[in-house]
């Protein structure tokens, strides 16, 4: 037995949308033999460096029907070391990462700009209870920061109690602000339990 197996990334793909990017049915629609094609080629090892798994690209040879292909693997793995280039690989639509035909306006790159967010929400499941948008600090900032809105102004104040992640991580845990989003800085917008909408307030 190999000590490696390809991640079922339509299955990634569905529990995490807004981090986790797939390439869609009309992408591998179009591969041909003589492309290349990214995989996630899964492993466990003992070394603490290891990185759990390699995404790597395979160029293929075949295209079969029901969505299943054949390819030499076109990389150097770098950690699994029962695996090599021009290794010949079999695999499905469901283990394609990436192909030559996505698209970039997709929704891991829409929501990949960086925002702060409270701790609260993003680790211990609290809901969004305040948003509100600052001029951006830099290209990769989107301005944007969250809380539950239920906190002092000490936890808040306290930098060990925020992260700076992607919107999309955000979204993975709530959301129902995501129309928001586009709103220019100077907007804050707290969640009404009365309406179990996003009202606009002064920020």
């Amino acid at each position: 037995m190999p000590s490696w197996h390809l991640a079922d990334a339509a299955e990634l793909a569905a529990r995490h949308p807004y981090t986790f990017y797939k390439s869609p049915p009309e992408a591998i629609a179009q591969v041909r033999p003589g492309e290349v094609v990214k995989l996630i080629f899964a492993f466990h090892s003992d070394a603490p460096q290891a990185p759990g798994a390699e995404r790597m690209w395979v160029l293929v040879d075949t295209v079969e029907a029901h969505g299943r292909f054949t390819g030499k693997l076109d990389n150097m793995p770098r950690y699994i070391a029962d695996l090599h280039a021009k290794d010949t690989i079999t695999f499905a639509a469901c283990h394609i990462i990436n192909t030559q035909h996505d698209d970039d306006d997709n929704l891991v790159n829409r929501y990949a700009g960086l925002c702060f967010v409270t701790k609260k929400v993003l680790e211990d499941g609290a809901p969004v209870g305040y948003l509100y948008r600052e001029v951006a600090d830099n290209d990769s900032d989107s301005g944007w920061r969250f809380t539950a809105n239920d906190k002092s102004d000490a936890y808040m104040n306290d930098s060990a109690n925020v992260a700076l992640v992607s919107l999309g991580a955000v979204l993975s845990v709530d959301d129902r602000f995501i129309r928001l989003l586009d709103t220019p800085a100077g907007a804050a917008f707290a969640f009404d339990h009365n309406t179990q909408q996003f009202v606009a307030v002064e920020e």
